[in-house]
């Protein structure tokens, strides 16, 4: 008995294959099946895991080329090697640091090894005054200081390196030193500073009565002679107040001076006035100099404070300093202050001893701690900007600085940046720079505003229209059209996007800015013509009307929105010339202020669309098809007309698979770079204006990782945005989720 129910249920072979199974052990075929049922679980188990390891592999990946972005700067000391025994005035290094150039109290500049402190050269400058005056100069490297003659000397320094077997050649040359009288009285300069540039110099200096004078030396050559003439031109400035510190840029046009009573004053030579701005700065002025470029002050003050000071030039107002940025104060008064050739980077030294490494722009303590100087009166930072030389009376001592990527910070990220010559804090992307003084301007901001701004004028165009057309051909398109329509908007998914990018930048961005009045008309006639249609296909007698094939309609509306579209081209000149003086495009810029790109959101969305609807398309008809047909007949069978039973049965059923949809349009429209680099114009503008362009996330990587040195800041930073695009979509992607969950739980009982 138990034999013929088994064939009568599972074939004839069941019962030979249970006799034939030793033991009445499972059937042969049975262990077949579980044995691949076995290897396909663990093939997919394997591949799932596979796939979250690799994914979980990228976000490693990108945090570990992002986590040295943050990373503060490390300085290690060495001991303090002995050297000359005259307090420095001021101190230069080469970018190895090899020598050693210290510019003594007693007016005496001595170049010395690095390593041990020996002699290597040596020059008198002048006898100093009573009170020596004299540091480092800015341009060129060199020396100045006053003497007690009324003159100051300057000095350049040449530091120069050779390769030779393969082997860096470090050598140190003192120049001719060049005498400029300041006082024809011969009144001692208390204090100076000057800027080298070749063989001309500019020197600013205080004489003892308090006055401020600016002379400038430049020194001819006669090209066929060789003989060499020097021409000096002095002028006194107005002063409210006896000075204590004086600096002047390296294009000789401004001044800058501090009293003993807490105010900073600046005189514009350029501008034609002889008295100074003055501003109240609090606490006396102890120490300050300018960064690389020239644009930005930095003060120490004797209550411990560092703030930055920029010239500022609103429209229609007095170009005026103000206080830009403030860093933490140091715990005394601020002694010493030696910028970056580099970048802007400073170091700043407290009377106390305790010093802090910081960077301008980012608004970053980089490093604090001791000094090895803790007495020190001169200190520089080397070329490099890998290393540091603090110097006091009989020694000095090296600091090796290991500061990659000073000026990133999330503040400069994310947060708008006061950059110097602007107006006020914005977000900028400008990575590259016309020279070297100009500072490289990483603000993210711009580009997540515009991958949002990219996305969401793609999803405008491509989700009704993908969704409508979805709706029309799962619901109420003729099966045979639907057989030929549905493969064909399929296909469009696999257009390669360098080729939409191309035609959209070469072919139709052209085309829309000539015809771009024909845009916002069709908007308008393209649906009425389309209802009008519809509505005299509807009062066609219904003999006539049945003569004609199922889903002629769809055909026909195709043919009616091409006609209204060629309307609106055809109608686009006499328009323009008629309202807006022949060139709509003009006068949206002459009479509204609305600035055109040529290659804007407009263009974006078209070209975007085409490469989204094909996606949306395809998952929201599954989505609209996979509704249970007994919910379709029971509606129908209720009294409901079609379009009802669509829109409150059918809808609401494929609500969570719409939703799917239109998050996967959503992901590939964020990712997407080749239209956005072709189609957008690459700008990285802030404007939520679709007639501007935009820069995207995605699109910045693919313009800018090429030309990016590999470990440096722009390199890593577009690593950051990339960590930013994968968080991005991970986020929507699981908020996604768990609203199609919610739909799907919803409505699974309908």
């Amino acid at each position: 008995m138990p034999t013929t129910l088994e064939r009568s249920h599972d074939g004839p072979n069941r019962a030979a294959e249970a006799a034939a199974s030793p033991r009445g052990g499972p059937s042969r075929r049975l262990r077949t099946r579980r044995r691949r049922d076995s290897q396909a679980r663990i093939v997919v188990v394997s591949g799932g895991v596979l796939i979250i390891a690799g994914v979980l592999g990228i976000l490693l990946f990108l945090v570990v080329e992002v986590v040295p972005l943050l990373a503060p700067a490390k300085v290690v000391a060495h001991a303090p090697v002995a050297g000359p025994a005259s307090a420095p005035l001021g101190v230069l290094t080469d970018e190895s640091r090899t020598f050693v150039a210290l510019l003594g109290s007693d007016g005496v500049v001595r170049v010395v090894r690095g390593d041990d402190g020996s002699l290597v050269a040596e020059k008198a400058l002048a006898k100093p005054a009573a009170r020596p005056a004299g540091g480092a100069t800015l341009g060129n490297a060199g020396f100045v200081v006053g003497d007690d003659r009324g003159g100051v000397v300057t000095v350049a320094i040449a530091f120069e390196t050779a390769y030779r077997d393969d082997r860096a050649v470090v050598s140190a040359k003192i120049g001719e030193p060049v005498a400029i009288a300041i006082d024809p009285g011969g009144a001692p300069v208390v204090r100076c500073a000057a800027s080298l540039h070749g063989f001309s110099a500019a020197v600013v200096a205080t004489r003892a009565d308090g006055r401020v004078v600016v002379a400038q030396s430049d020194v001819e050559e006669n090209p066929f002679s060789g003989e060499k003439s020097t021409q000096v031109s002095r002028h006194e400035l107005d002063s409210p107040a006896a000075v204590d510190a004086v600096l002047i840029d390296r294009r000789r046009e401004d001044v800058y001076a501090a009293t003993a009573d807490g105010r900073l004053l600046w005189w514009s030579l350029g501008s034609g006035d002889s008295g100074p701005q003055v501003y109240s700065v609090g606490a006396p002025v102890t120490a300050f100099s300018l960064l690389l470029g020239d644009q930005a002050l930095v003060l120490g003050q004797a209550d411990g404070s560092l703030s930055v000071w920029f010239r500022v030039a609103r429209s229609g107002e007095r170009p005026r300093l103000e206080r830009v940025r403030a860093f933490p104060h140091l715990d005394g008064a601020v002694r010493l202050i030696a910028p970056s050739a580099r970048d802007r980077t400073f170091w700043a030294q407290d009377d106390a001893g305790h010093a802090v490494l910081c960077y301008s722009t980012s608004e970053r303590v980089l490093w604090s701690g001791d000094s090895p100087a803790q007495t020190a009166s001169a200190a520089a930072l080397s070329p490099k900007m890998n290393g540091a030389i603090v110097a006091t009376a009989g020694s000095f001592a090296a600091l090796d600085v290991d500061s990659r990527h000073p000026e990133a910070s999330l503040s400069s990220y994310f947060r708008p940046v006061w950059y110097e010559g602007y107006d006020g804090p914005e977000h900028v992307w400008q990575s590259s720079s016309g020279s070297d003084e100009s500072e490289p301007k990483l603000g993210l901001m711009p580009l997540v505003f515009g991958t949002l701004k990219a996305t969401l004028f793609s999803l405008l165009f491509a989700v009704p229209l993908a969704l409508l057309a979805a709706m029309y051909t799962s619901q109420f398109m003729h099966w045979k059209l639907k057989r030929v329509v549905k493969p064909v908007v399929e296909i469009m998914a696999s257009l390669p996007s360098v080729v939409l990018g191309f035609l959209a930048g070469l072919w139709l961005a052209p085309r829309v800015a000539s015809y771009f009045l024909a845009v916002p008309l069709a908007l308008v006639v393209v649906p009425v013509a389309v209802l009008v249609a519809s509505a005299l296909g509807q009062r066609l007698p219904a003999t006539l009307r049945h003569r004609f094939p199922d889903g002629i309609g769809s055909i026909a509306s195709i043919g009616v929105v091409a006609l209204a579209i060629g309307l609106c081209v055809l109608a686009c000149r006499p328009l323009e010339a008629a309202c807006f003086g022949g060139d709509f495009v003009a006068w949206l810029r002459t009479s509204l202020g609305i600035a055109y790109d040529s290659k804007n959101c407009v263009v974006l969305g078209l070209a975007m669309g085409v490469a989204v609807v094909p996606i949306i398309f395809a998952i929201a008809e599954e989505s609209f098809s996979n509704v249970p047909s007994t919910l379709v007949s029971g509606s129908l069978a209720l009294g409901a007309d079609r379009w009802h039973t669509v829109t409150r049965v059918v809808l609401p059923t494929a609500s969570a698979g719409l939703f799917s949809a239109v998050m996967i349009g959503f992901g590939r429209a964020i990712g997407e770079t080749m239209i956005v680099v072709m189609a957008s114009g690459n700008t990285p503008i802030m404007d939520w204006s679709m007639l501007r362009g935009l820069r995207s996330l995605s699109a910045n990587i693919a313009t800018e990782i090429p030309e990016a040195p590999d470990g440096g800041t722009l390199y890593r930073t577009l690593f950051l945005a990339a960590l930013l695009l994968f968080m991005l979509t991970f986020v929507v992607n699981t908020a996604a989720e768990l609203v199609r969950q919610h739909l799907r739980q919803k409505y699974a009982r309908l």
